[in-house]
């Protein structure tokens, strides 16, 4: 397998720790420094066996070199359109309203909402918005030039906020979870090293449910009516946190494709 990884990639502190495991794994890669210049993607090397780490921008340009095996999972099953038909109700937020970004939205007095991108989660965070908190995170949006992927016609889901106690995010690769850390466990909940049984358990439920893709990342959460999928993300570009084991996951991506 043949890595095109992204190198300008600032936002995440862990990325750096990616190019010294490819080494050791013997896993050869190229770095592309992505700008908004670039609207195709190529590589030195004549190989298809290729796998891309980075930016959304990045999985979405790789979608289009098809020839490319594993390339790219953008999209697709990773769709909420597509996977709630599957998971139902063990979405986090599975009884949404489908609005547009730029649209108006009616607020009770007090009221906050979930809002999140519909179909491509990487657009904004999702998060808790109350009306003034929206209506500035939009306007500020829309007048940056630093976010020309999001327009007031991209849709948004909006669904009403769930207390979270914990959450964890897994990789997955040919059914099998293949590590999971927690991201967030609210400041009063003791501290745990390890993902708990329950919610490996829980995810392993929904991969027989729906395998997404042969590789994706599913981050799931403990509420008060029990384990829930909070969202779906492309492998290709799902950050990594302090405590992932970044060397597993790609020694199983390894694996995996070459066989």
């Amino acid at each position: 397998m043949y890595i095109l990884i992204q190198s300008n990639i600032y936002k995440d502190p862990d990325f750096d720790r990616i190019y010294p495991i490819l080494e050791e794994l013997n896993i050869p890669f190229e770095k592309i420094d992505l700008n908004s210049s670039i609207n195709k993607l190529e590589i030195k090397e004549n190989r298809n066996d290729v796998f891309v780490y980075g930016s959304v921008k990045l999985a979405m340009l790789a979608k289009e070199n098809t020839h490319w095996k594993p390339g790219s999972f953008y999209g697709g099953n990773h769709l909420f359109e597509i996977n709630s038909k599957y998971f139902g109700d063990n979405l986090l937020n599975y009884q949404v309203e489908i609005r547009k970004f730029g649209g108006k939205l009616d607020w009770n007095v007090n009221e906050e909402k979930f809002i999140k991108p519909y179909k491509f989660a990487k657009l904004f965070r999702g998060d808790t918005f109350t009306k003034n908190k929206w209506e500035t995170f939009v306007e500020n949006t829309l007048s940056n030039p630093n976010t020309p992927l999001i327009n007031e016609n991209s849709l948004i889901q909006i669904s009403t906020p769930r207390e979270i106690i914990k959450e964890a995010r897994l990789w997955i690769v040919g059914k099998e979870i293949i590590d999971a850390v927690y991201y967030k466990i609210l400041k009063d909940i003791p501290f745990e090293e390890s993902v708990e049984n329950d919610a490996i358990n829980f995810a392993k439920e929904m991969v027989n449910k729906f395998n997404v893709a042969e590789a994706f990342v599913m981050d799931v959460c403990l509420t008060e009516i029990g384990w829930k999928i909070v969202e779906i993300n492309c492998i290709n570009s799902a950050g990594f946190f302090p405590n992932a084991d970044v060397k597993k996951i790609f020694y199983s991506l390894k694996t995996y494709f070459s066989n």
